[in-house]
């Protein structure tokens, strides 16, 4: 049987065909072409000017010192109005928050909430990009408990040799030296008291000290802006003044950790002939809260929503977040979520409206 096809078809084809075998013969120029509009579209956005009027927060690091594909170490990304807050720098801090659309000079504080190394450990990296991303000419405020002047003075003598090579190749003009590092403003909270340590532009951040013993200071975070509030709470036991700072806040991100899950670590590391890390598994337990006691402190104060973050341990198989959360789902009767890399949540001024999306 002999199937002709109508000569318009046979064009049509033929056409496609040429077009196809001129892309392909022009594939890297095409890239180059497709890479750098791209690019000019990146770099001529910027997040805070993407988002509707209101106080945002993300997560540009949900995990702990596990490793973990989807959960990086500890950073929390806060949008209120126009400024851009971080709160810890874990190792992966700079890419998630250039995933998320942040223009690394853009950024207006850092906050820490203690000087465990998962918390600060891509700090470095980000007073750098923020310094040369768009030629600071002022560090950036880096806020702490005492010890931070120790944290941003160490980091900058790390860097004082790479800081020399950018000035010399590229200029005052263009990387200021007056820009380099960050600006350490220490401050000092006890258990009885919170503090303003931020207030700019309707902005406000309060830091409170929690249980994190044997390491001290630790602090959390509530930060508000036009009738909507967020409470970080830090690396932290189980904790009242939690529970205090997040009475009726909108959104409580609060660290996790498993201890059935982080035992049975142990258990197999003891039958790997691994004693040390079995002893680590049981000492960790002790200075974080569990998914049940997050869920509890979340309900007490009636938080309008529970975002799960400073995973621990990781969950790297389809399920283990029910097996994570435990009962904590059915104690806090609200939405809540086990953090990973990339959650982001908006909360729109002067309403109780929360939108929940993903960044990356």
């Amino acid at each position: 049987m002999k199937i002709t096809l109508p000569r318009g078809l046979i064009y049509t084809l033929l056409a496609l065909g040429l077009a196809a075998g001129v892309a392909w013969a022009f594939r890297a120029s095409l890239s180059v072409w497709v890479a750098q509009k791209v690019v000019s579209h990146r770099l001529a956005s910027e997040l805070k000017n993407e988002l509707i009027d209101g106080l945002h927060v993300g997560l540009c690091g949900a995990g702990s010192p596990f490793p973990d594909e989807k959960r990086t170490g500890p950073c929390t990304l806060v949008v209120a109005g126009s400024k851009l807050l971080v709160f810890d720098a874990g190792n992966a801090a700079t890419r998630n928050l250039g995933k998320m659309g942040v223009t690394h000079g853009q950024i207006n504080a850092i906050f820490l909430t203690h000087f465990h190394s998962d918390h600060l450990d891509g700090l470095g990296e980000l007073l750098l990009q923020r310094w040369i991303s768009t030629g600071n000419a002022k560090p950036v405020p880096v806020y702490g408990p005492p010890g931070v002047q120790r944290v941003v003075a160490g980091l900058r003598e790390v860097y004082a040799q790479d800081e020399s090579y950018r000035v010399a190749h590229h200029g005052e003009a263009i990387v200021p030296s007056s820009g380099f590092g960050g600006e350490a403003r220490p401050f000092e909270v006890d258990g009885q008291r919170d503090l303003v340590v931020y207030q700019e532009d309707g902005v406000e951040v309060r830091a409170f000290a929690v249980d994190h013993a044997p390491v001290h200071p630790a602090v959390g975070y509530r930060i508000s802006y036009k009738g909507r509030t967020v409470v970080l709470s830090g690396d932290t036991r189980a904790s009242d003044a939690v529970r205090l700072q997040a009475k009726g806040v909108d959104v409580l991100v609060h660290e996790a950790l498993s201890e059935p899950l982080v035992r049975a670590i142990g258990d197999a590391a003891l039958q790997a002939g691994r004693p040390n890390v079995k002893q680590l598994m049981s000492d960790i337990v002790d200075y974080h809260t569990s998914p049940a006691q997050a869920a509890q402190v979340a309900q007490d104060a009636q938080v309008g929503y529970l975002m799960l973050s400073h995973i621990a341990p990781p969950l790297p198989i389809p399920g283990m977040e029910k097996a994570f959360l435990g009962d904590a789902d059915s104690i806090y009767k609200g939405p809540i979520r086990v953090g990973i890399d990339g959650d982001f949540i908006s909360l729109p001024a002067d309403s109780k409206e929360i939108r929940v999306s993903k960044r990356f």
